[in-house]
């Protein structure tokens, strides 16, 4: 008989006497007996043991007679606590998997970079990686030298339909291409977040800040981009802060009111009494001076300008008044 009840504490022999009453609703001792081949003092052990937990419960005059408890009651439970230990083994088993593969790649730079040889290997890690992506996908789009052709990224819609935040910087030419506009404005209705720039240095796709794909030798003449698929490690936090510093300077693409795709200003993310605050610090006015102006401690000035260039994505004061300059927020 093939055992399937072992792992929620059945041993074979109380499986095949549980599974018998199960069939039978009910038996005294000499059916399991005669039905199972098993000699008395053996059969009474195993109802002891599985009456004890709660597996079977006695009925009728004399209490000889023998019932399974319902399997849902007395087996769902344990079940479900196995279910939750195979959950929780699971999560572990991706900690430590995820600490192995970062230990390898300390030993060895070369699982950090491996090399797409061809266009269609390509286009299968890209589309793999934007199936599996769980969080947000940034996306440098050459003109020219997309890292996937626009026509063939059936994966983003995909990706935008289930969640994934997209944000994508196209280079300005790309706009004057027959039909990019109108597949550009599809992404922006599905929750595409576009931005524009003039020019952009390479084309390049971010995966879940996990995962960039950097193409190697792509240009006219040549019939098979080779591309570098990057998993962690600097290289990979250079490529993140080549884009976020991009991403700042470009302008905003949004859907006009006559469906038509159209460049805006980048949205600004502070509020009035953060710009006015800005505009103090930008007219050059001391700490103390702002202090003073709004009426609220030197320290509380020096707090709001910290969470001000944390919004702003700025990094020194200097940066929040160059970029409050260049975006026109003032």
């Amino acid at each position: 008989m093939c055992v399937m009840l072992e792992s929620l504490g059945l041993d074979p022999m109380e499986e095949r006497v549980y599974r018998f009453l199960v069939a039978t609703a009910e038996a005294e001792i000499a059916d399991l007996i005669g039905n199972l081949g098993i000699d008395p003092q053996t059969v009474e052990t195993i109802l002891i043991s599985m009456r004890v937990r709660g597996l079977v419960r006695t009925i009728g005059p004399g209490r000889r007679r023998f019932a399974a408890v319902a399997p849902e009651i007395v087996l769902g439970s344990q079940l479900l606590r196995h279910q939750q230990a195979i959950d929780w083994a699971r999560r572990e088993v991706d900690q430590l998997s995820e600490e192995y593969r970062d230990s390898v790649r300390r030993r060895d730079a070369g699982r950090l970079v491996e090399v797409l040889p061809n266009h269609a290997a390509l286009q299968e890690c890209l589309d793999h990686l934007q199936e599996t992506a769980h969080h947000e996908v940034l996306y440098f789009c050459r003109n020219h030298e997309a890292v996937l052709p626009a026509e063939e990224n059936h994966a983003e819609f995909a990706a935008l339909r289930r969640g994934v935040e997209y944000r994508v910087i196209y280079e300005k030419p790309l706009l004057a291409e027959d039909g990019m506009p109108s597949n550009i404005a599809h992404g922006v209705k599905l929750g595409e977040q576009a931005r524009v720039m003039p020019w952009l240095p390479v084309p390049l796709t971010i995966v879940d800040h996990e995962t960039a794909v950097l193409p190697l030798v792509q240009g006219a003449g040549i019939s098979e981009p080779t591309a570098a698929l990057i998993r962690g490690g600097q290289l990979l936090e250079a490529l993140i802060a080549l884009f976020e510093c991009y991403w700042e300077r470009a302008t905003l693409l949004r859907i006009a009111e006559d469906g038509s795709l159209t460049e805006g200003k980048t949205p600004c993310p502070l509020g009035p009494d953060d710009l006015y605050l800005v505009s103090l610090m930008v007219g050059g006015a001391s700490d103390t001076s702002i202090a003073a102006q709004l009426g609220v401690s030197q320290r509380t000035v020096q707090r709001r300008v910290s969470n001000i260039m944390e919004l702003a994505g700025a990094q020194t004061r200097m940066q929040l008044a160059w970029r409050a300059a260049t975006e026109h927020w003032l």
